[in-house]
């Protein structure tokens, strides 16, 4: 593929970090596609649901893609779309030693907590971990250096059980365009951070009020 037209808002080079997306819903499944248009080819994907109806409207599958493992099926979109041949693995993260930027995409605040703590956090092998979360129209996306001391302690201040969280800030109810909204959020932060620029310590969008609020990290 030829990147010429990108190549003055991100180095090409840049892009062969390793990079993983854990979960291969609303949220993984169009922030593969798009990471993958931008040139990140070193990716990895893990998944352990298998694609039925009500994934097809809000998520990147195909009808003929019915029954299959998302991983499986993510891999052949973004063959066919971009040449990219990524690794999969149809199961869940439970502890793996995971390396490079990681960006996860998962259902429940229990395993967010379960990767956190015991595939991210201080991980010298991920410089950079990105956390989105939606429901409806509104997403949260968070961005922290999991060595970094101030942030992981801001990070895990947004970390509660599910029985506090509200039903649809766990993808209790999504929508395409929200979907599309937060791969591009996320894509622009992990070429904000390989690029060494000031990315956004936490996004809060609301497409309903087309309001955007932000803070960057302070340290």
């Amino acid at each position: 593929m030829d990147y010429f037209r990108q190549t003055d808002l991100v180095d090409q080079e840049a892009l062969d970090i390793p990079m993983v997306v854990i979960g291969c819903g609303g949220i993984g499944s169009i922030t593969t596609l798009a990471l993958a248009k931008m040139g990140c080819h070193n990716l990895t994907v893990y998944d352990d649901d298998t694609i039925e109806a009500h994934n097809l409207p809000n998520q990147i599958y195909r009808v003929e893609d019915m029954g299959k493992k998302k991983v499986e099926a993510i891999a052949d979109i973004l063959e066919a779309y971009t040449g990219a041949r990524i690794r999969t693995y149809p199961e869940r993260v439970a502890g793996q030693k995971l390396r490079g930027i990681v960006i996860s995409g998962v259902d429940t605040m229990t395993d967010r907590i379960r990767i956190w703590l015991d595939s991210i956090k201080l991980n010298p092998a991920v410089p950079f971990y990105v956390d989105a979360r939606m429901g409806g129209e509104v997403s949260r996306i968070y961005a922290v250096r999991p060595v970094d001391p101030f942030q992981i302690k801001a990070y895990e201040a947004t970390l509660y059980s599910d029985t506090e969280a509200d039903p649809l800030t766990c993808t209790g109810r999504t929508i395409i365009y929200n979907t599309f909204a937060i791969a591009g959020i996320i894509t622009s932060q992990v070429k904000k951070f390989l690029m060494g620029e000031p990315y956004e310590r936490e996004i809060l969008l609301d497409l309903h009020t087309l309001t955007l609020d932000y803070h960057q990290p302070t340290n």
